[in-house]
């Protein structure tokens, strides 16, 4: 069996998404034997791969399926005895439950480090103006200084609260991140560019707001 994590790391449903979210550097893939525990059999062969700063859960995962293909194939063309020994897992055990859909939702407080790595999942979203919209693409900010002037415009002030928008850029708890392509609830996906000359969003409008200003 091929399991997509360096094991005992990650072991259960989502050990792309959640290596993802725990802001992992390395995975890899392990070709192992099957248990009755979740995981937990020994590991005929394995191999680390890096995971990058941007790339999402889906070009991971095409990754990792391609070297575990080329990994299952060589160890059965070298005959019975080609899957070698089986050793034991050794580390400390982690588990990828399956991610839900509350944990995709932006939380504008959080750093935009954190909010970037749910975006590289594929299903982030947040809402706008009361409605649902899907955030496909982004990228991270790191140098931006918050500000925001005494009529909710970013500027200069005191602190700008988290989900304001600078152009296409989005105030978090620290640092920004900047929309690249977005789906409002209903409609296509569309540039984030296109989106934002649509909705029009008025001085102190927030992303993750209703228009009365209550969460959502």
């Amino acid at each position: 069996n091929l399991h997509f994590s360096l094991l005992p790391r990650w072991r259960g449903a989502a050990p792309v998404e959640r290596a993802i979210l725990a802001g992992d550097t390395e995975t890899g893939v392990c070709l192992m034997a099957l248990e009755e525990g979740l995981d937990t059999g020994p590991v005929y062969r394995s191999r680390s791969v890096a995971i990058g700063a941007e790339g999402t859960a889906d070009e991971l995962r095409e990754r990792l399926v391609a070297i575990g293909t080329e990994m299952l194939v060589n160890a059965l063309a070298d005959g019975p005895t080609g899957l070698g020994q089986a050793l034991p897992q050794v580390g400390e055990a982690t588990y990828a439950a399956k991610v839900n859909p509350a944990e995709l939702e932006l939380d504008w407080s959080r750093p935009a480090c954190e909010l970037f790595r749910v975006v590289r999942l594929g299903s982030a979203w947040t809402t706008w103006r009361g409605r649902r919209l899907r955030v496909r693409r982004a990228g991270l900010v790191d140098d931006r200084v918050w500000s925001v002037a005494p009529d909710g415009v970013p500027g200069n002030g005191g602190p700008v609260a988290p989900g304001s928008l600078d152009g296409l850029v989005v105030a978090t708890g620290e640092g920004g991140l900047e929309l690249v392509e977005v789906q409002p609830e209903g409609r296509a996906a569309l540039a984030a560019d296109a989106w934002r000359r649509g909705a029009r969003p008025k001085p102190g409008e927030l992303l993750g707001r209703t228009p009365g200003g209550d969460g959502s």
